[in-house]
């Protein structure tokens, strides 16, 4: 599960002459991703409406035929002493029209493209994001596939030669840069129902969702001034389709772990404007070997523990959790590498780097990961 937000009212400049199909909402409200997600008309567009195996490397590439879609990557990194930093980089892809209109500038399209950059300093507690906008047009942002090459400007995720990985991220601003090469330890795996991610009732209202939740990171990072040879984990996630949330879900809060055993986990819950849990959050455990299950909501306990509030918005965030997980021996206690992790960019939301210890009396399971808090 991953950030898909309103960006039209940035973008109509840029993409001027589309037609514009997003309803048109404040997209600072903490509930405008979800809104985005479950309005607006979506005929023209793919629908996802049954599984499919997920085919390589074609579907590391774009999907232009569906409304919106994501390349994410998050990682925990240490330099040689044990310093320890995250990272985030996402790129998002939203179609504006479900076909390219007839233009003879050479700037015409119907793909707009978002970028956001997030840094971690845990040592000097310090956390900066960043984001860019561009359209598919003249080179400024888009996705080729041999070799593949996804770029916003001069951000950009490539690979270094004939296979998808290794991967080299590229994306800087003044405050901060990453540099990093990503080999994959395990294979993609599909979320949900062979990667059919259902979202709710309503027929369509899924996406095609996979992971590789376990690449080896290795390279650079600047925060400020200081620049650090790292290496750690690191996390990639990609999920596409045009409708994927419900109107009465608020948001939802997103687990992605590295856990010390060799396993990792996923978990996402849909939360509704009352507060509950949807039946439709679910997850994704994949053992050391690769070999993989769902979770059901009925097999994950989530309980809030730590709150921190942003000074920027007011914004009341649940930054510690315990998770538990009975019949897989998992009872973790999740806490912020630094509690301020909140993105106040063009929609506001909170996502960072997180240290996992175990609850049980006799437990020895840790892990690291990241947590990303919508709708507060």
């Amino acid at each position: 599960m991953k950030l898909r937000v309103n960006v039209v009212l940035l973008l109509v400049n840029l993409l001027s002459g589309c037609e514009v199909e997003s309803p048109q909402i404040s997209i600072t409200e903490p509930s405008a991703a979800t809104r985005f997600l479950s309005g607006g008309e979506n005929s023209g567009y793919s629908r996802v409406l049954e599984s499919r195996p997920f085919v390589f490397p074609e579907d590391h590439g774009s999907h232009p035929d569906y409304r919106s879609e994501w390349w994410y990557f998050t990682g925990n990194l240490n330099n040689e002493t044990g310093r320890r930093y995250g990272f985030e980089l996402t790129f998002f892809r939203f179609a504006l029209a479900p076909s390219v209109a007839e233009r003879s500038s050479a700037w015409g399209t119907n793909q707009a493209w978002m970028a956001h950059l997030s840094l971690t300093d845990g040592r000097a507690a310090r956390f900066i994001a960043d984001e860019r906008f561009s359209r598919q047009a003249i080179g400024l942002a888009g996705n080729n596939l041999n070799p593949f090459l996804l770029r916003l400007e001069d951000w950009s995720v490539a690979s270094s030669g004939p296979e998808f990985f290794p991967l080299k991220l590229t994306a800087g601003t003044d405050d901060g840069e990453i540099r990093l090469t990503l080999t994959a330890i395990k294979n993609p795996v599909a979320n949900g129902d062979d990667g059919l991610d259902q979202k709710g009732p309503e027929v369509g209202n899924a996406s095609h969702y996979y992971s590789v939740t376990r690449l080896q990171a290795s390279g650079e990072i600047r925060v400020g001034e200081r620049t650090e040879r790292v290496s750690g984990l690191a996390w990639m996630d990609r999920e596409w389709g045009t409708s994927a949330l419900s109107r009465n879900l608020e948001g939802w809060d997103w687990f992605a772990l590295h856990l010390s055993d060799g396993r990792d986990l996923m978990y996402y819950q849909l939360r509704s404007n009352q507060g509950n849990a949807s039946p439709y959050s679910s997850g994704t455990l994949v053992e050391a070997d690769g070999r993989h299950r769902t979770l059901s909501p009925d097999e994950v306990s989530l309980t809030a523990l730590d709150y921190w509030q942003s000074p920027a918005s007011g914004a009341e965030y649940p930054v510690g959790w315990e998770l538990a997980i009975p019949t897989e021996q998992i009872q973790l206690e999740i806490q912020p590498l630094i509690p301020h992790q909140e993105l106040d960019l063009t929609v506001r939301y909170w996502e960072g780097a997180v240290i996992a210890t175990s609850m049980a009396e006799e437990g020895s399971l840790s892990g690291r990961g990241y947590l990303e808090l919508t709708g507060y």
